[in-house]
């Protein structure tokens, strides 16, 4: 089956599902996919600094005929569960970690200053890498798996030696737990201070209808073990409970059914933030709405978690948009690009400047940020660090829908290369209130963008090299991968083009799938309700582009 298509096949069939989303604004999905422009699963979940990290296997490594050749873990972020950046890939094998074959379904935890990645290598074993940054990069301290056969107590009858999760109890010990494909193979170890070295013997926990990603947590003293079960139990979510983290488990019910849109494995996380609890999973919306083979195509997704006084976790109920947003949105601080509630068209890339940037934008292309409070005095300009190497493209600020009203309009001039970086700045009439920002894209030519960042001044034309127009300096010049503190998107618009400091001009290399297909093409579009899959997935069927390869990692 072949699923390349001519770029302008893909933009018709996607106006005409844009068209009907529009018309369906109270069905908007948001949680439902999360970071719709990558393939992602396996979540796992760290809260630091205010924001929530999700970790996942990264899907655009597989091949669309077949296969699960994950071999790095891609990182997405967001401080009001809406609006998520993209940290890109923070670890791959085996450049990372030499002794990997495969980088599946990862968990993380924080401590002494460090996080700390746990992965599965296939089913043989499970690694561990660490940074000083939750959004990487991470390095291979150990040379060796944390966990194989050869540990005590870690084989079991046909079992798979993967999936873990980490957790540090209320007296700093800290637990991993893995395994899979039986009642009898799921373990728990105890874990070192250094969290690179186990102590003792694994233990063997007995699970009715264990199949793998276990994921244990606690609440109010008492130990949750959740997991997925069986194929033939229609691989739900279920848990245990106990006074023990490493035995003496009950069991207690369903925490979440087979999602929707997904019909296959059921991963997920648990988390608290901001004091509610949290559901992380993934199902295969996009991919099925794409029209494309979906088994190895899976997104992100979010629900809310209730925990009752009793211990019960009552049930999971999957909504497109039931997560609230936490607090409205900035657009008076530097925000990255790649920040995003949903999107059509864009793909990202690492940048020269550090972190990620969004790449190869083109007309027609749109990014949606939630809740953008512009306050009651409002915005008056608008910048932007953009690089193009032809200039002629456009940036076009929009309130509330991609054709709503407009606000501000820049212009994209050449900046001498794909990654030579300026700001460049309009103004902006019209913004007051909280609203959903649009910034959608026409023009000429393709462009690239750094970051963005609204001004409540006038913006001032003759702005000096690497500063933000308008007297306001970005907030906090983030590290390579890294989110200022409260950062969240804005709009752009020029009537003066500054050069950024530190601009190479050097881009990344170009990558395709192994069909010679742009990775991540068919995640172009902001979501979709159940009730909308038949239509979206004739409409969509052709979405595969022939546009030059993306270089995003």
């Amino acid at each position: 089956m072949q699923y390349d298509a001519s770029r302008s096949t893909r933009r018709a069939h996607g106006a005409a599902f844009f068209f009907v989303l529009m018309a369906q604004s109270s069905w908007a999905l948001a949680d439902y996919p999360i970071a719709s422009h990558r393939y992602l699963a396996d979540p796992a979940a760290l809260v630091s600094s205010g924001r929530v990290y999700l970790y996942s296997s990264n899907d655009d490594d597989n091949p669309v005929e077949g296969g699960y050749q994950m071999k790095s873990i891609v990182c997405v972020s967001s401080s009001d569960l809406k609006n998520w950046t993209d940290h890109g890939e923070v670890f791959r094998v085996p450049a990372n970690a030499a002794w990997a074959n495969d980088s599946w379904a990862p968990a993380a935890v924080e401590r002494n200053g460090n996080v700390y990645l746990y992965f599965g290598n296939n089913a043989t074993g499970v690694g561990v890498v660490s940074s000083t940054s939750p959004s990487g990069p991470f390095s291979d301290p150990r040379g060796s798996a944390l966990v194989d056969s050869s540990t005590p107590g870690a084989p079991g009858t046909d079992s798979w030696l993967f999936d873990p999760s980490v957790f540090i109890d209320d007296d700093g010990q800290a637990y991993l737990t893995f395994g899979g494909n039986g009642d009898d193979n799921a373990r728990i170890i105890r874990l070192n201070d250094d969290m690179i070295s186990v102590a003792g013997s694994a233990i063997a926990l007995s699970i009715p209808d264990y199949f793998e990603a276990s994921w244990l947590f606690k609440h109010n003293g008492l130990y949750y073990l959740s997991y997925s079960t069986t194929p033939a139990t229609g691989q739900r979510i279920d848990y245990l409970t106990s006074s023990s983290p490493t035995s003496g488990f009950t069991y207690r019910g369903v925490v979440a059914d087979q999602p929707p849109s997904n019909n296959n494995n059921n991963h997920h996380a648990t988390f608290e933030f901001n004091g509610g609890w949290y559901h992380a999973y993934h199902n295969r919306v996009v991919a099925t709405a794409a029209g494309i083979p979906t088994t190895y195509r899976r997104n992100l997704a979010l629900e809310r978690l209730e925990l009752s006084a009793d211990g019960t976790i009552q049930q999971v109920t999957y909504t497109m948009d039931g997560v609230p947003q936490l607090g409205s949105a900035s657009p008076y601080v530097r925000v990255e690009a790649e920040t995003l509630n949903a999107q059509s068209g864009i793909e990202t890339e690492p940048c020269s400047a550090g972190g990620m940037n969004v790449t190869d934008v083109q007309a027609g292309d749109w990014i949606k940020v939630r809740g953008v409070d512009f306050g009651t005095s409002g915005a008056q300009g608008f910048s932007a660090s953009v690089a193009s190497a032809e200039g002629g493209g456009n940036i076009e600020l929009r309130l509330d829908s991609s054709s709503g009203t407009v606000i501000g309009s820049c212009t994209v001039p050449s900046t001498g290369g794909p990654q030579s970086w300026a700001v460049t700045t309009c103004a902006v009439a019209g913004a007051t209130g909280v609203h959903d920002l649009y910034l959608t894209f026409a023009g000429v030519a393709p462009f690239n963008m750094d970051y963005w960042q609204f001004m409540t001044g006038v913006p001032d034309t003759g702005a000096p090299s690497g500063e933000v127009p308008g007297g306001e300096v970005p907030s906090g010049e983030a590290p390579s991968g890294e989110v200022p503190s409260g950062e969240v998107l804005g709009a752009a618009g020029a009537a003066s083009v500054a050069p950024v400091n530190g601009s190479t001009g050097v881009a990344p290399a170009a990558r395709r799938d192994r069909q010679g297909c742009v990775i991540g093409a068919p995640a172009r579009f902001s979501g979709a309700a159940a009730a909308f899959l038949l239509v979206l997935g004739m409409a969509l069927r052709a979405r595969r582009t022939t546009r030059p390869p993306e270089r995003r990692k």
